[in-house]
């Protein structure tokens, strides 16, 4: 079966790709491009709208297994496809928690029959314990395409090493969450004059950085790579830039949170907006923006976390971190492009070639012969974030009932239309 999208603003980071033109895909690959493509099968309009390679997710939380009630993959892959989401990474802080082959093996079959490509983050530590290591080569072998803490960080600098040391002779890629315990433990927002006003327990943003550091030094001594996960603040940037002019093999991820919503976005305790990292000054805030633009940070994610109304609907210390994203990363970043704050180009990269690129995907670009994974996107349509029409089974967002720019029309997959609006 043919399509070909017709004057339609086409969009590739990694070529630097921006031009008007048809698109045209023909037995799930993109078959020709550009504005002297051949039209012909069926046919959409694209005039106003932007087709960009399907966004690659490397940070999404589930409840399956063990927590179906928060979320199902079968319902993450729903909003996913709803996000333009057509690849996402599942975390593994499941129940049980995916620390073996075996459980590595269960996601990825019970994700082959959804409509996007489902992978998996190992786990670094048995249980994630932080201190017991697992087998990662063993569950590298089993489809494991990186491998995570989860939402503590490994708190054990000699543990951290030995996981980079062993990594490293599989190329593996070690994502540790950005925080040093001693000073976040139990704290729930920023240390800020506002978290004071509000009496919140909190903790510095230098908390990030000490992390950063340790984990930029492990990886030049052992030559592992390295993931400095949901990084949010503006501390940490001076020690990435200096890592990556050495040329280390460190990245940096950063949520839609922290790129679209600040610490004033808790308002009168409202615990949607409670997350982990903390939401951050404004200078924060627009310093990862700027990140974000040149480079620095090298990939975006939602950090989907879907929580129970029951966790959210709690005074604030005591609620649960977390918000669902995947519906959302798509729009609250053009929101943002609209706005003047990141460059378009830039923030696609983010969450295509260049998750593409860290996780070793042939995934992420717009090229004839790559699979016909793509999204199409109005990048003006205003809107308004309604939560309960959100396809996620749990509805925690920052997001609602804010006004949004740029919205999902259709997402492709291996060349059918899974979703359109």
């Amino acid at each position: 079966m043919s399509i070909t999208l017709t004057d339609i603003r086409i969009l590739d980071p990694e070529s630097g790709t921006d031009t008007i033109g048809h698109l045209r895909i023909e037995n799930g690959e993109i078959a020709d491009f550009g504005p002297d493509c051949a039209v012909y099968g069926n046919v959409i309009e694209g005039q106003g709208l932007c087709v960009a390679p399907g966004l690659i997710d490397m940070r999404v939380t589930t409840g399956e297994p063990g927590r179906e009630n928060r979320e199902t993959l079968a319902t993450a892959a729903d909003a996913a496809i709803a996000g333009g989401v057509t690849t996402f990474v599942v975390m593994p802080g499941t129940d049980p928690v995916i620390d073996d082959m075996a459980l590595v093996d269960y996601v990825i079959r019970r994700g082959e029959a959804l409509p996007v490509d489902i992978l998996v983050a190992g786990a670094l530590t048995k249980g994630l314990d932080g201190e017991t290591m697992t087998e990662i080569g063993l569950m590298q072998q089993a489809g494991a395409v990186m491998f995570a803490s989860g939402k503590q960080p490994i708190r054990n600098a000699q543990i951290m090493r030995r996981l980079l040391s062993y990594s490293a002779s599989f190329n593996a890629l070690i994502s540790n969450h950005c925080m040093t315990p001693e000073f976040s433990s139990g704290t729930v927002a920023h240390e800020s004059d506002f978290s004071s006003r509000l009496g919140l327990t909190a903790a510095p943003s230098v908390s990030e950085r000490i992390m950063a550091e340790r984990d930029i030094a492990l990886a030049e001594l052992t030559g592992g790579r390295v993931l400095l996960d949901l990084v949010s603040s503006a501390d940490v940037l001076p020690v990435l830039r200096r890592a990556k002019a050495k040329e280390l093999d460190v990245a940096a991820s950063v949520s839609i949170n922290h790129l679209a919503l600040n610490e004033l976005d808790i308002g009168d305790y409202r615990t949607f907006a409670k997350l982990e990292p903390p939401l951050r000054e404004e200078r924060d805030r627009q310093a990862l923006l700027a990140a974000v633009n040149d480079g620095t940070i090298d990939v975006i994610v939602s950090d989907h976390d879907p929580r129970p109304a029951g966790e959210k609907r709690l005074p604030y210390a005591e609620a649960s971190p977390g918000a669902v994203g995947l519906e959302l990363l798509l729009a609250a970043g053009l929101s943002q492009v609209a706005d003047g704050g990141l460059d378009l180009l830039a923030f696609l990269a983010a969450l295509t070639h260049r998750p593409a690129d860290l996780l070793g995907l042939d995934a992420g670009r717009i090229r004839v012969g790559a699979a016909a994974d793509l999204v199409i996107f109005d990048p003006n349509e205003p809107w308004v974030c309604d939560a309960e029409k959100l396809r996620s089974r749990s509805k925690n967002t920052p997001f609602d009932g804010r006004r949004l720019t740029g919205r999902v029309q259709h997402t492709i997959k291996n060349g059918e239309i899974v979703y359109s609006v």
